[in-house]
């Protein structure tokens, strides 16, 4: 999917499109973002396992191996692996260690689990991470026009598919872009903050109106370490200050939920957001 770009993407895809026949090359005119190329996507596989990969990320050279090889010897729905960070260092990038969150979301190695049985596995909510059984993918679709489009979807597979894996081996780089042009770097824009807040409250709705407490205790221990304090530090010198408020109202509903007495975060993951 070329989706509006202004570079040479689509002579690539053109390219490779036109050497190997299971290449489909598919343009938008305008950019209209990850969730609806996904969908378009989506609408179009006739294959029996579906994945995804954004453009600046690289799957490593065993992950297709490794997921179909797990998903062949459970009979799950789909699996899920370790990634990483890439960072650039001297104009080239590599990657680095698997965060802790990471770990304790796809370690040790489960094959057939379920999110009442692991519900730390809700911590890994990135589309790129999994390789489904395409059926998993009826009446399931990413939004659009919003930025953190797999939260959401990510804790509705968990909690409507029978049966699941977990991999602890790494799958995916997933690149930090050296200029700082990726969404997730941009939290301090009002916009980019508000679509954070709303993936999040939403990952957590599903995980709560489907009765997986744990995975909701689970979840707001990494909300109250990691994702709210480096939130805040942006709040502290943000001019507008309707971002205060938008964290106040974000980290009240966090306490009104039953689950709230239960979390307990661990400060010491807040020091991993270097990675």
């Amino acid at each position: 999917m070329d989706d509006g770009s202004v570079d040479d993407t689509r002579a690539v895809f053109a390219d490779a499109a036109a050497s190997d026949p299971r290449f489909q090359l598919l343009h938008h005119v305008e950019a209209r973002g990850l969730g609806a190329a996904r969908n378009i996507g989506l609408d179009r596989v006739d294959t029996p396992f579906t994945g995804f990969l954004d453009a600046d990320d690289e799957l490593t050279p065993d992950a297709l191996a490794l997921w179909l090889g797990a998903l062949e010897e459970s009979g799950s729905d789909f699996v899920a692996g370790a990634y990483v960070r890439s960072r650039a260092a001297s104009g080239v990038y590599a990657p680095g260690r698997v965060q802790p969150w990471v770990a304790r979301a796809t370690t040790p190695r489960r094959l057939g689990t379920t999110l009442a049985e692991h519900p730390h596995a809700s911590a890994n909510i990135v589309a790129w991470s999994k390789l489904s059984r395409t059926e998993v993918w009826d009446g399931l679709r990413f939004p659009e026009n919003v930025a953190y489009e797999d939260q959401i979807v990510a804790q509705q597979m968990y909690t409507r598919v029978r049966a699941f894996d977990v991999i602890p081996d790494v799958v995916v780089h997933w690149r930090l872009r050296a200029d700082g042009t990726s969404i997730t770097q941009g939290r301090d824009r009002m916009p980019v903050l508000r679509d954070y807040i709303a993936a999040l409250r939403g990952g957590i709705r599903v995980l709560h109106d489907a009765g997986h407490s744990a995975a909701v205790v689970a979840r707001l221990d990494l909300i109250l370490a990691m994702d709210l304090p480096p939130l805040r530090r942006i709040a502290e010198a943000h001019p507008d200050p309707a971002y205060t408020a938008e964290l106040d109202a974000f980290e009240a509903d966090l306490r009104a939920l039953p689950e709230f007495a239960d979390a307990h975060p661990d400060p010491a993951l807040a020091a991993a957001l270097a990675w």
